[in-house]
């Protein structure tokens, strides 16, 4: 890990509205705060109150936040000024059945950001968590360890609903920084160029880039050309994987592709195909 990646410098709040709010920019909003429970909170709570409060394509970034959500109500903890905690607001102009695929859209959009801002070759374990390798295996994890989740929450409104795209990378943390040995970071990974303004920047216009692609496809995975491109980052799939379900239940198999509505498509070891919508996905083994 470079030396350059122990400095934690603030979030520049003028900067980021100069390259990114409208008319410039593709944002409507960024408003940054300097320590939060939780940016999704914050925005879902807002919108509830004054649903024209956080308006299609606007951006609330923390500098700490202290009470992340994920998945299944797991925390996302970090040291203040080490991690990039944001949260993007989108107007879905699709139908629900596609609705699915945001969390694997904003993980594409996250891993080729990170990819060409980095250096790091970042990749997506379904459904919403961000991968970097590694050098040795780790139980489920494999040769690969997890430097960011992705939380997206449906806020039903009277006008319709919105979409908060909750995001956490792991950026500069050391080691004893990190709360599981199945964490890693930017930094550790080898990273460059880990300023966060130029993290959000490049987020931004990433995550722009693919939900402008989804909408001008009314939606459609395959014909925006949407579909192939997560299944190229998806690292989950050809693997093994041993997947928990609602009710105690669990299957393993392999995972062979994504289904039209964003499912995971597992084929078990009597070759019948399985479509899991939910479910907590742990890899077999993995490949690099």
């Amino acid at each position: 890990m470079s030396e350059h990646a122990l400095d934690r410098p603030p979030v520049h709040v003028d900067v980021l509205r100069a390259l990114l709010l409208e008319p410039a920019g593709p944002l409507t909003r960024i408003e940054v705060v300097p320590r939060t429970g939780s940016t999704n909170s914050d925005v879902v709570e807002a919108l509830r109150a004054d649903p024209a409060a956080w308006p299609d394509r606007s951006l609330l970034v923390a500098e700490h936040q202290v009470d992340g959500r994920g998945r299944s109500g797991r925390t996302w903890e970090t040291p203040a000024g080490a991690a990039l905690t944001c949260t993007f607001v989108i107007r879905p102009t699709v139908g629900p059945a596609q609705l699915g695929w945001l969390p694997l859209l904003a993980g594409l959009g996250a891993a080729t950001a990170l990819r060409a801002r980095t250096g790091v070759p970042v990749r997506l374990k379904w459904p919403n968590d961000l991968m970097v390798p590694a050098d040795d295996d780790l139980d489920e994890w494999g040769a690969w360890r997890k430097v960011g989740g992705i939380l997206t929450e449906l806020v039903p409104l009277p006008d319709g609903p919105m979409v908060v795209v909750g995001l956490g990378v792991n950026v500069s943390q050391r080691p004893d920084e990190l709360p599981v040995p199945s964490a890693s970071s930017l930094a550790l990974a080898g990273g460059e160029h880990l300023d966060r303004d130029g993290l959000v920047i490049a987020l931004v216009e990433a995550l722009d880039e693919v939900t402008q692609t989804w909408r001008e496809a009314h939606g459609d995975p395959d014909a925006s050309g949407l579909a192939n491109r997560v299944a190229a980052v998806c690292v989950t799939l050809g693997t093994a994987v041993r997947v928990l379900l609602p009710g105690d239940r669990e299957l393993v198999g392999v995972a062979t592709g994504l289904g039209p509505d964003g499912s995971l498509v597992v084929r078990d070891e009597h070759d019948v195909d399985h479509r899991v919508l939910a479910g907590d996905v742990r890899h077999v083994r993995t490949s690099r």
